[in-house]
This record gives C-alpha cells, structure tokens and sequence, in this order.
C-alpha cells in the first residue's frame, strides 16, 4: 500500500541491545469508594517506556526516543488518578463495549430491539456514559522477558449501558525490543450481543509537552473510501472516495493542509478530521497497515496495523484547554491526533458495514500494533 512501508536508512544503523527491564507494578491512586488503580510499567531497553493503568485499562505515557535518541512522552495524559476522573476525554483509554457511535443509542438483534445510554447528543459513543473507559480493571498477568506485556480484564454484565449478554473483555499491552506496542483486545460472551473494542490514546509526535500542534505532521492513510456523515456524525451509508477531497491521504500529506477546508461540508461537521477511513471492507486474518505518521522536527514515525477495517482519524477537534496535561500545558484543538483502529461507526445499523454480531462460543479479537522509528540512524536496529 502507498506510502506506509518502513524508510530505509543507511547502513551502520545498528546499535548494541539494551535488555529489557522487569515490569514495574506500583500503586497509581485510590478511587472515591476505596478501590485501588495500579500502573504498570514496561520497558525495552531502548529507551521506549509504556505505563498502563488498571482504571479504564488505559495507555498513561508513551516515551519514545527521537532521530537524536532523546526520549519524550507522546500520550496525552495526567499525571494522578483526579484527572482522568474530572476530565477523561477518553485520554488513552480502551473503549467499548462498542467504540464510535451507535445512531440514536438504538440497534436490532435477532428481532429484539435495544435501547442505549445516549452520551453524544442523540447518539451513544463509546460504550455510554460509563463505557470501560470509566471502569476499573483487573491485572491479570504481567510478564516479563524480553516482551514485557500486562493483561488485563474487565466483565461487563447483561444490561450494562443496555448491551445483551455478559461480555469478558481483555487487553494486552506487549512492548518488544523492534519498538512495536502490540495492543491485543479480545472478547467472549454467553449470548448474543455486538462488541466493538479499541484503543483511544492521543498522539503528538513531537511530545505532550512539546506546546506544538500536529498540524504540521504528515499522515498517510491507504484507504480508498470513507465513511461521510450527517449532522450528528453518524455515517450515511456511503462509502466515497476519497480522490479529490480534503480526505485523501493515500500519498503523505501535512494534517494541517485541508483541516480547515469548509468548502467541504464534511469537514465542517467534523470540526476538521473525526471521521472513519475504509481501509478493507472485513477483518483480516492478520493485521494490515492502517496508517502511517512522521514529525519530520523531531524524526520520529508511527505506523499502526490492525486487523480491522476501519480507522477513525480524530484530530482533537474537541480539546478545548480546560485539561492541563501531565507537562502542565492546557491541551488545546490539534494538539493531538486519535487514530482507532474498529469496525465501521454505527455497524449494527448498517447491514453494508458488515456484522459487529458476536454469540457465544467466537471469540472477538482486535490486534493493533503501534512501530516506532526514526528518519536518522540514531536510534534504530531493525529494518
């Protein structure tokens, strides 16, 4: 696919190993009836350093090393528990039980409707007003080695947020020493229900701190077609091409380029970029390219991979600086980007989307993988 393939450096690139630290399991903080949220810590000895919370099984900091092998935090986040419960904005936060929005809060299965917690004006987005983004999760394994990974498990009950059936949802955070952060969700349930699981964590490439925007990142996403949507952000059910308008990133190009662009109505019901790409039209057996973005300051690149259709591009449109960050700045519109890997928004009632459908005895599985690298040899040992 254009534009998404890794870029090569010049050879001598290589630099020694470090081994991998043991994971770090601490206590983050306690919530208002007594619970306690852990954070644990992985890193892989090259400088790249993950820490997940048990509270919404959620990704906190992200610290990457750029062309100089300078490390920097690329998640936004809060540095303590009060945060993410005064101002979540869903900051890193695993999503579900269907992530996106559901038209009206309302779907059909096997006859019977449903109806659900509406939380984003008529429409249910993200799992409702306490989706698993606002639940505590349980650690269930850390590991360590030379891929340190944390597991974690949340069982959302029959009739939670007005969803069918019990869901046991998981998640699996594994760092590994090619820079990769492979984020693993799965699902199971005991009767028949809809299931949509992925990560939300908002990226600038440059750092959190930085006080830069990421309208001056360059993105590539090699899809076709996306999803265009009404007023209320729900898709209409067309699948357009992307040729010709300000949604074309098949070839790299600056987010900042066409963001303001309100020649399309499109963008202006998005407030820019908060809209879902048709990469493929189903899951795939193995994870494929989704997209593709540089910091050409810093040098730093992300490539992300899923093994699903979709991914929403969300260039925080939203943020509004009312949440000062963990470098104390107040996080403003553009600065940061979401790309979620999913099914299509609003699947369930859109039989041309395909199927969210998941019955007992299937498993649902979401594979992202979050590659990290350079433009320079300073910090890369893998080609």
């Amino acid at each position: 696919m254009r534009g998404v393939g890794p870029v090569t450096l010049c050879a001598g690139a290589m630099i020694p190993l470090a081994q991998a630290a043991e994971p770090v399991r601490t206590v983050f903080g306690t919530l208002p009836d007594g619970r306690t949220v852990e954070e644990v810590t992985l890193t892989n000895g090259r400088g790249v350093t993950a820490r997940i919370l048990s509270w919404g099984a959620l990704l906190r900091t992200l610290d990457v090393p750029d062309r100089a092998g300078k490390p920097a935090d690329v998640v936004l986040g809060y540095n303590d528990l009060a945060g993410y419960l005064a101002k979540p904005h869903y900051f890193g936060v695993s999503v579900g039980r269907y992530a996106n929005r559901i038209r009206a809060g309302r779907f059909t299965l096997d006859g019977r409707s449903y109806r659900l917690t509406t939380n984003d004006g008529p429409n249910a987005l993200h799992g409702g007003a306490a989706g698993f983004d606002k639940r505590l999760w349980t650690i269930t394994a850390v590991t360590g080695g030379a891929a340190p990974a944390v597991s974690l498990r949340y069982v959302s009950p029959d009739g939670e947020e007005g969803y069918p059936g019990t869901l046991t949802a998981t998640v699996t955070y594994r760092l590994d020493d090619t820079d990769t952060l492979t984020v693993t969700y799965e699902a199971t349930t005991d009767r028949p229900t809809i299931v949509n699981l992925t990560n939300h964590s908002f990226f600038n490439l440059a750092g959190e701190g930085s006080g830069r925007s990421i309208l001056d990142h360059v993105l590539t996403i090699p899809a076709e077609r996306y999803t265009p949507v009404d007023a209320t952000l729900i898709p209409t059910g067309e699948h357009r091409p992307v040729a010709g308008t300000p949604f074309d990133f098949r070839e790299p190009t600056v987010i900042g380029a066409r963001i303001r662009d309100g020649r399309d109505i499109q963008i202006v019901r998005g407030r820019g970029y908060d809209h879902n790409w048709v990469v493929t039209d189903a899951p795939t057996a193995e994870p494929h390219p989704v997209a593709r973005v540089e910091d050409p300051e810093t040098g730093r690149i992300l490539e992300i991979a899923s093994n699903q259709p979709g991914v929403q591009f969300y260039a925080g449109n939203f943020l509004d600086a009312t949440a000062v960050g963990k470098s104390g700045l107040a996080y403003r519109q553009s600065d940061a980007f979401a790309l979620e890997p999913e099914l299509f928004p609003d699947t369930p009632n859109q039989p041309a989307f395909g199927s969210a459908r998941l019955d007992p005895g299937q498993t649902y599985r979401n594979v992202i993988t979050y590659r990290f690298f350079s433009t320079s040899p300073a910090h890369r040992t893998n080609k």
